[in-house]
C-alpha cells in the first residue's frame, strides 16, 4: 500500500501542515495549507500542488478551538485525500533540542519531558511546536511522530563558535550558542549542492530573512557560525524581535525603569525589531511602500545589520564564494536584496539590477567576485525527508 507523511508547524495562531506521498526512494507533495487566526477568527486553506483550492473553512465562534481540535477535524480531512495511501507518520518542526538532540527523533515520553525542559530557551515557540505533538497523539494515539530541530544542523560548529564568556559552570550546564533555522538552512545546502556543487563545497553565507531572521556560514555545506544564539532573540533585527542587544540595557531597564521579567520578554520578543522602531508595522512589505520616515529607518536598521553581521561571519569563514537569500524577505524582497549587497559591495559584490528584479536563481552581475543566489527553502519537504527516514530506521 502507498504511503505518506504529513509535516506540521505549530505557532501561536497558526498551523502550517503539509502532505506528502513516500513511495521508495522517492517523496512528492501532495496538499499544502494552513490554518490561521487560532484563538481569534481560525481559518483554513489546502492548496494541490497546482495552486488549486481543495477546502476552505472559517470556523464561527471559534475561539475557543485549541490545536487538538483543529487536528482531528485536519486528519479526518486528509484521511478522505489519501487515495488509498496509508498515513504513517507526522513529522513536526521543534525549534529547540537543546545540547542533546542532533538528529530527527522519534517522539517518546521521555523525548517530551526533555523537550518541555527547553521551554524557558525559546518561549515563543517551541510551546506551540508540543502543543501539535500532544494534540496528534490525543486524536491519533497510534500515529508515529517524528521531532526534527531548528538547532540540529549548527550542532557541529566549532566551540569557539559556541562558547559563550561566562563562568564554566554555566557552559556546562548548557548555556551556549545553538544557533536556529537550521531545518532551513539544511534545505538550503542540500540544494546548492545539487544545482552548484562546487559553490557548495565553498564558503557561503546563506540569509535566511523573514519575521524571524538569521544569517548561517557555511563551508562544505556544514554551518560554521551564525548570527542567532542561546536564543531566538540573538542577531540580526527581526519582525517584532530586537536582535543583538547590549546586555547592560537589560540590566537598566530591570534596575532603573522597574520592568519585571515578563514585561522585558514581551518588550524583547514582540514590541522591539521593525515594528518597535517604526512604529508602523512588522511586515517588510508595508515598511517599504511606507512614506513615513521611520519606516525607512528601520529598514536601514535591518539591512545596516545583516551587512554588518554577514562582515563577521565573513571572517569566521576567512573568505567568501557566494551568498545565498532565502525566506519570505528574502526572495521576495528586491529592494532589500539590492540594499545588502550594496553595503557589501567592499566584499567584490555586484548585482545585476534586471536579474534581481524579476527573481533569479543568480542575481550577481558577471564582474562580481561573489556568486549572489536566490534560492526558495521548503522546511516542509526537509521535515517529510526526514520522518520517513527516521521511520524506516526504526522499522
Amino acid at each position: 500500500m502507498p504511503q505518506a507523511i504529513i509535516t506540521l508547524n505549530a505557532g501561536s495562531s497558526s498551523l502550517k501542515f503539509a502532505l506528502f506521498s513516500a513511495d521508495g526512494d522517492d517523496f512528492n507533495q501532495i496538499i499544502a495549507g494552513k490554518i490561521e487566526g487560532i484563538g481569534t477568527a481560525p481559518h483554513l486553506v489546502a492548496k494541490d500542488t497546482g495552486g488549486k483550492v481543495l477546502t476552505e473553512h472559517r470556523w464561527r465562534n471559534g475561539f475557543n478551538l485549541t490545536h487538538e481540535d483543529f487536528l482531528r477535524q485536519l486528519l479526518d480531512w486528509i484521511d478522505d485525500h489519501l487515495g488509498g495511501a496509508e498515513l504513517i507518520g507526522a513529522g513536526h518542526r521543534v525549534v529547540h533540542g537543546g545540547a542533546h538532540f542532533c538528529q530527527p527523533a522519534r517522539v517518546t515520553p521521555s523525548l517530551m519531558g526533555a523537550l518541555k525542559a527547553l521551554i524557558p530557551l525559546a518561549p515563543l515557540h517551541q510551546p506551540h511546536n508540543l502543543a501539535a505533538i500532544e494534540a496528534v497523539a490525543a486524536v491519533r494515539p497510534h500515529l508515529a511522530q517524528v521531532a526534527c530541530f531548528d538547532t540540529a544542523f549548527h550542532h557541529d560548529q566549532p566551540a569557539v563558535a559556541t562558547r559563550l564568556a561566562i563562568p564554566r559552570a554555566l557552559s556546562a550546564e548548557g548555556v551556549k550558542r545553538y544557533g536556529f533555522h537550521g531545518i532551513s538552512y539544511e534545505f538550503i545546502a542540500r540544494r546548492l549542492k545539487e544545482i552548484n556543487p562546487v559553490l557548495a563545497a565553498g564558503k557561503v553565507i546563506v540569509a535566511h530573512l523573514g519575521n524571524g531572521a538569521s544569517l548561517c556560514a557555511m563551508q562544505g555545506g556544514r554551518s560554521i557560525d551564525t548570527t542567532m544564539g542561546f536564543t531566538a532573540l540573538d542577531g540580526l533585527v527581526m519582525g517584532t524581535r530586537c536582535g543583538s542587544i547590549d546586555p547592560g540595557v537589560l540590566l537598566y531597564l530591570l534596575q532603573h525603569k522597574g520592568m519585571t521579567p515578563e514585561e522585558l520578554s514581551q518588550l524583547l520578543y514582540d514590541q522591539s525589531g521593525l515594528v518597535g522602531v517604526s512604529g508602523v508595522s512588522s511586515d517588510m512589505r508595508a515598511l517599504l511602500e511606507s512614506p513615513d520616515p521611520r519606516a525607512r529607518e528601520a529598514v536601514e536598521l535591518f539591512t545596516y545589520r545583516i551587512a554588518r553581521e554577514a562582515g563577521a561571519l565573513v571572517s569566521s569563514l576567512g573568505g567568501l564564494d557566494g551568498l545565498v537569500f532565502t525566506a519570505g524577505i528574502g526572495e521576495n524582497a528586491v529592494d532589500i536584496r539590492r540594499l545588502v549587497c550594496e553595503r557589501l559591495a567592499w566584499l567584490g559584490i555586484s548585482l545585476e539590477a534586471e536579474a534581481n528584479a524579476r527573481h533569479a536563481a543568480i542575481i550577481n552581475a558577471p564582474d562580481s567576485r561573489v556568486v549572489v543566489s536566490v534560492i526558495s527553502t521548503d522546511e516542509e519537504r526537509m521535515i517529510a525527508r526526514h520522518t520517513i527516514e527516521t521511520l524506516r530506521t526504526l522499522v
